[in-house]
């Protein structure tokens, strides 16, 4: 089961080649595996997919500009994105009314581990760089394998399994570099997006049987109230505020709804009908690849010689594994909402 679904700095020429040359790869497989769906589009696919990538890259730029508790952001990112929903869910009443009381339950644990995977992986980015916790968030399909090997006892091949350790080897690479700099904010920060990563393969997972019921834009409807009323629990706990904050932050929130979640994932929801889960998951390496060229235009961040290394470990296993790492038994629905 397949989750349906770096630049550095100048300092370090051979990275920068090798990212922008892995991008070019990126975009000609883009282009080959569209081939087959997008005469039905009213647009070509790899429009959307493009504006798609560029969209969900901005989400850690976001996350950076922000100086309020990533709760928060968290939290307003979703109501929002909620509420510019509310006016297309009308439909999906009836489907509502006749959900059962498992999968109700299902559906409450599914926005709570989206609204951990918020929690930790937007937080990550209060201690680490733009490129790492991307990079292992990235990690998102290989986390969904190994839970359904475990949990519905699917097979994968070899292949795919070498794909996993390449990419595990680079994500080692990362964090391992984060501790040899002698920053424990680094390490810090590329533990919480690892673990934000886990809690969002979870929540996958639990998607998987909702999907099987419900509707894509019901169960993303309904699992972003669930993971925004989570936070808003959690907020009120911790006694951080819920107002007071100034109109830049709330610029900030609403960015993060539009741009990130609705140009975003809401954008590969309805790509899904017209193109490949392979095309789709292209997203997966996309992201990374533009987050980090947008933190190093933007913020001046940039990656040492091992940290590159790890990064480019990380997207080569990522490639094998989404190349070769297929479902044997049914397609999986990809849950774009579970990108960064």
């Amino acid at each position: 089961m397949v989750s349906k679904v770096f630049l550095f700095h100048a300092n370090y020429p051979f990275p920068n080649v090798l990212i922008l040359k892995s991008f070019s790869n990126i975009t000609r497989k883009v282009n080959h595996l569209t081939i087959m769906n997008s005469n039905r589009a009213p647009i070509p696919v790899f429009i959307p997919l493009f504006i798609g990538i560029i969209a969900i890259s901005f989400s850690s730029i976001f996350v950076k500009w922000s100086s309020s508790p990533v709760s928060i952001q968290a939290m307003y990112r979703l109501v929002i994105t909620f509420l510019i929903m509310l006016p297309f869910a009308g439909k999906y009443v009836p489907a509502i009314k006749s959900l059962k009381r498992s999968e109700l339950l299902l559906l409450l644990l599914s926005g709570a581990m989206l609204a951990l995977h918020f929690l930790l992986w937007m937080g990550s980015l209060k201690w680490t760089s733009v490129a790492s916790s991307t990079i292992i968030l990235a990690l998102q399909p290989v986390f969904v394998m190994m839970g359904a090997y475990f949990w519905f006892k699917e097979k994968t091949s070899l292949a795919a399994i070498g794909g996993m350790a390449i990419a595990f080897l680079g994500v080692f690479l990362l964090i391992g570099s984060s501790g040899l700099s002698g920053s424990k904010g680094h390490l810090t920060g590329d533990i919480m997006s690892l673990m934000g990563t886990a809690a969002v393969a979870v929540h996958m997972l639990l998607g998987q049987l909702l999907l099987r019921r419900l509707p894509s834009f019901l169960y993303s409807w309904l699992v972003f109230a669930v993971a925004a009323s989570v936070l808003a629990v959690y907020n009120v706990g911790m006694n951080i505020p819920m107002t007071g904050y100034s109109g830049r932050e709330w610029g900030i929130f609403a960015l993060l709804a539009v741009v990130p979640t609705v140009f975003g994932h809401l954008l590969f929801n309805w790509l899904m009908k017209y193109a490949t889960a392979s095309t789709v998951s292209m997203s997966v390496l996309g992201e990374p690849v533009g987050a980090s060229l947008l933190a190093f235009l933007l913020l001046n961040e940039s990656m040492n010689s091992l940290q590159a290394a790890g990064g480019a470990l990380v997207l080569l296993g990522l490639v094998l594994f989404l190349k070769v790492g297929k479902p044997r038994k049914q397609p999986v629905d990809i849950q774009p909402e579970a990108l960064g």
